[in-house]
């Protein structure tokens, strides 16, 4: 398959993911934990489910946070794989916020070349295009909307630099910032007036790829599956998404699923 049968494969499935999603959504669902107390509701089932589907009609095996997951003496032969988060911001859909996403992503040689993020409260789709290299954004979009018509519609994204004199917008949480966070903000604000912006899940990478926001910077624990797709429409739309550890891209299929710390930003 090329890139664009792989790309309409997964809007599609993140659009019927995110019907599944809504159903449950709407309805007075139960909340269990996983081993690390992480919260997991139907909804990452259902989703992950409809998903699996679509992406085994590809050549590609998966990393799902809700698969099982398969040891890297099998995975570190695997030089291109899918990489989804059904349901990323499980406890934005608890708390019925609409902050919650749909996840895949396309990793090759470990670096993300494809991906989609679907918001499904919001209707709004996020997606790479041109191998790549440019990211899209297309709102009121249903299920039965054809690949056809979205990527007719679609409204290509960039990012805005960090102007001197300008307000420097910078993504994290309203209530509280960790130690490292504050940090990297006290540093900003020896140049800048910095304004914070809060958003749950993967649509902290999407503010940053659209001009919404500056940079983001992520001093916390997260795994794969919850910034690959925001990666590739970063990248697509000309964002890096750097370890601050090497300074270098942010890499995938790792023997660790653990992301190092990393920073969004033009």
């Amino acid at each position: 398959m090329n890139y664009q049968e792989n790309l309409a494969i997964i809007i599609e499935a993140s659009l019927v993911a995110g019907t599944e999603i809504m159903k449950v959504y709407a309805s007075d669902f139960d909340v269990e934990h996983k081993g690390d107390n992480s919260p997991l509701t139907i909804a990452d089932k259902n989703a992950n489910d409809v998903i699996n589907r679509y992406l085994k009609k590809t050549d590609f095996p998966i990393i799902s946070e809700e698969n099982k997951q398969i040891a890297f003496d099998v995975r570190k032969n695997w030089s291109t794989c899918w990489i989804v988060d059904p349901v990323d911001g499980t406890k934005e859909f608890i708390k019925r916020n609409g902050e919650f996403t749909v996840n895949i992503a396309l990793v090759q040689g470990g670096n993300p070349i494809m991906g989609v993020i679907y918001v499904p409260v919001l209707k709004t789709l996020y997606f790479t295009a041109d191998n790549g290299n440019k990211s899209y954004k297309i709102e009121a979009v249903s299920e039965g909307v054809s690949v056809v018509e979205i990527l007719k519609n679609a409204t290509e994204i960039s990012p805005i630099s960090i102007d001197d004199e300008g307000i420097v917008k910078v993504v994290g949480s309203r209530s509280h910032l960790n130690e490292d966070t504050e940090a990297f903000v006290s540093k900003l604000q020896e140049k800048h007036t910095v304004e914070i912006v809060s958003k749950g899940s993967s649509l902290k990478f999407c503010l940053i790829a659209e001009g919404e926001a500056h940079i983001y910077p992520r001093y916390a624990p997260t795994m794969e599956w919850d910034t690959a797709a925001g990666q590739a429409i970063c990248q697509g739309a000309g964002v890096r998404v750097i370890d601050v550890t090497t300074n270098e891209p942010l890499q995938y299929n790792k023997e660790n699923l653990l992301n190092p710390y990393f920073i969004v930003q033009e």
